[in-house]
């Protein structure tokens, strides 16, 4: 009997590679792993010549663990092989170029990054399950709840305050508006910058899932903006950029907190869930983008009024200008959009994703 080598498809995750063999009703099924890495199969079926016996061999790129699971079906042999280290491969096999036999198996195929938020899923899952039975056990489950609603509402009202505020004013007063905007909303928006610090802390008391570092960085930076380089500065209080700032800060706001609040009741509006998950995709930049403006244009002032400056020893000169800080800041700025667009895309795409799976 003649020996071929049939169609073998492949997939991998960050701990496991799949392979499926297109062979059916198989029969005498042999599968071994040999020395380097090399995976030997062996088997008699029906393939795409026919009814034969079929073997191929596979040289892993990085070692494997010897325990290997397979299943045979009526139409194929399924597979299952960990690798050693849970990472992601470049490729399949040591030697670059593929194997003709080889394709990659499109009903499980996974890029790195689709790779990584299956296994967040997955973990997101267990977690749940451990938060649900603990859940059942917290008596201030409802406490909890309801300040986490109380608090994402006040923040709502304010911000709406602020956006609606200012969306009066610009169709009555036009351009006019640019130049009293902090003047007419910085009470408010004081206010809710003070309290957004709740949302570095809630995470770390396990009040909500979502990670402190990125709110924390969102929040560290609009507050140096807001009392540093607005509050402290008379000059910048009177200029247009104030308005920008203020106005993408607040478009975000009223969608994102209202999506909260309606989460601490199980709720769901699909409208204010895709608002929340694509409206700061050009936003959020713009307002980091205005942001870096605003400092910029607050570096000349801090040069001429020595405000916050650093003393130095008198053989170093007399001071150190505090806009030397803030043109170091920005770089970190534009580090901190990078980290929240990543974070922020994440979520966007998880939560897709999982309402992908619900549908299906």
């Amino acid at each position: 009997m003649q020996i071929l080598t049939p169609h073998v498809y492949w997939a991998q995750r960050h701990g496991e590679i799949y392979l499926r063999v297109e062979l059916s009703d198989v029969k005498n099924v042999n599968i071994n792993l040999q020395e380097h890495n090399t995976l030997q199969f062996r088997a008699q079926g029906h393939g795409a010549k026919g009814d034969n016996e079929y073997e191929f061999k596979l040289e892993f790129l990085e070692p494997v663990r010897p325990e290997i699971k397979h299943k045979s079906t009526e139409r194929q042999v399924d597979i299952k092989i960990k690798k050693k280290e849970e990472r992601w491969w470049d490729r399949l096999t040591l030697q670059e170029k593929k194997p003709l036999f080889l394709a990659p198996d499109f009903d499980r195929w996974l890029d790195e990054s689709d790779a990584e938020m299956e296994l967040q899923a997955k973990e997101e899952k267990l977690n749940k399950i451990s938060v649900e039975s603990r859940v059942r056990n917290d008596p201030y489950l409802g406490l909890k709840k309801s300040y986490l609603f109380m608090y994402n509402l006040v923040q709502f009202l304010g911000y709406s305050w602020v956006f609606v505020n200012m969306t009066v004013r610009l169709f009555i007063l036009g351009q006019d508006s640019f130049y009293d905007t902090f003047h007419t909303t910085a009470d408010i928006m004081y206010f809710c910058q003070m309290m957004a610090v709740l949302e570095v802390i809630n995470p770390l008391l396990g009040l909500v899932k979502t990670g402190a570092f990125p709110a924390m960085i969102q929040v560290a930076g609009r507050n140096v903006i807001l009392f540093v380089v607005f509050g402290s500065l008379d000059e910048m209080q009177n200029k247009p950029v104030v308005f920008f700032v203020f106005y993408l800060w607040s478009t975000i706001e009223i969608f994102r907190y209202p999506y909260y609040m309606l989460a601490c009741i199980s709720t769901e509006w699909k409208m204010l869930t895709w608002l929340r998950y694509t409206i700061w995709i050009p936003l959020y930049p713009l307002g980091v983008i205005a942001e870096a403006v605003a400092v910029v244009q607050s570096l000349p002032i801090f040069d001429e009024t020595r405000l916050f400056s650093l003393p130095l020893p008198e053989m170093l000169g007399n001071s150190l200008s505090f806009s030397y800080t803030l043109q170091l800041y920005l770089v970190f700025m534009f580090l901190g959009l990078f980290i929240n667009l990543r974070h922020l895309y994440k979520q966007r795409r998880r939560r897709y994703r999982t309402r992908k799976r619900k549908v299906h």
